[in-house]
């Protein structure tokens, strides 16, 4: 399967027009056999890309005190307590800010405001913060989050995944490819038995599909 995937990383990255921005390589898994409509086989996963996102991604962190002072030296954008009320008031201004951040971080505290303001906004999009405990370092889990991706599924049977950027070389790309590809295989009850379909594709190019045998 490496080889194979390895093989649609190239034809990917070959057969992408060329853009004024730097796309996304995703995986898209196709599955069968597996009722979703049963939260228990849902596909939910946090993975740690080895080589990376091939992006800088943005986080956010509701805090306050030494906490903010903490998030703003880790490049971390704060979002003070008092904002939290008036953006439950301003669902726009939410959206807008959930759709602009990859990751939200939060002190304990803040998070029950959090979920009875924003939990409508940020919930729906995976977005609800991680609490940070006031003995850890905001900047140590920023900085793991920023190789993370998170699978979800749902009650869909095709979901994809963005592993990384045509910025990257292709050894890094397989590298993540199958990092994400093992993690979900051994998710499914009968593993690749479970894969309908596979597909390679940057984020405007055509799709490069896999061979699955069951």
């Amino acid at each position: 399967m490496e080889e194979k995937i390895t093989q649609a990383i190239s034809d990917a990255l070959e057969h992408a027009p060329k853009r004024k921005f730097v796309e996304s390589v995703d995986i898209a898994f196709t599955i069968q056999d597996i009722d979703l409509k049963n939260p228990n086989n849902r596909i939910k996963e946090e993975i740690r890309l080895p080589s990376g996102r091939g992006r800088e991604l943005k986080i956010a962190m509701f805090a306050a005190g030494e906490a903010a002072a903490k998030a703003k030296a880790a490049g971390i954008h704060v979002i003070t307590p008092q904002e939290i009320e008036d953006l439950g008031g301003n669902k726009g201004k939410a959206k807008k800010i959930a759709n602009a951040y990859d990751f939200f971080l939060s002190e304990v505290p803040h998070m029950g405001l959090i979920g009875r303001y924003l939990g409508v906004v940020l919930g729906p999009r995976g977005k609800m913060p991680r609490p940070v405990p006031p003995t850890l370092d905001p900047a140590i889990i920023a900085a793991g989050l920023q190789s993370t991706v998170v699978v979800k599924s749902g009650d869909k049977k095709t979901f994809q995944i963005s592993f990384g950027t045509a910025g990257q070389t292709k050894e890094e790309l397989k590298a993540n490819a199958m990092e994400v590809y093992n993690r979900v295989i051994s998710k499914l009850e009968r593993g690749v038995g479970n894969i309908r379909s596979l597909y390679i594709k940057t984020t405007m190019g055509p799709s490069q599909m896999v061979e699955v045998i069951n």
